[in-house]
């Protein structure tokens, strides 16, 4: 994997956090909501990429 692609997957990992928090704080269900599936897809892209190394070498 890419420094690129794994700057990119963290950065969509914290971003879905801070929506996560954020939501959670203002009582925003929506964007709660939002914020976890964004961190889920940001962790699963990691994995994908991660597991796609390994079948590389």
């Amino acid at each position: 994997m890419t420094i690129g692609k794994t700057i990119a997957h963290q950065a969509e990992a914290a971003r879905g956090a801070t929506k996560k928090i954020l939501g959670r704080a203002v009582g925003n269900t929506r964007l709660r909501t939002e914020g976890r599936a964004e961190q889920a897809k940001a962790n699963a892209k990691q994995s994908g990429a991660k597991l796609k190394d390994v079948f590389k070498r």
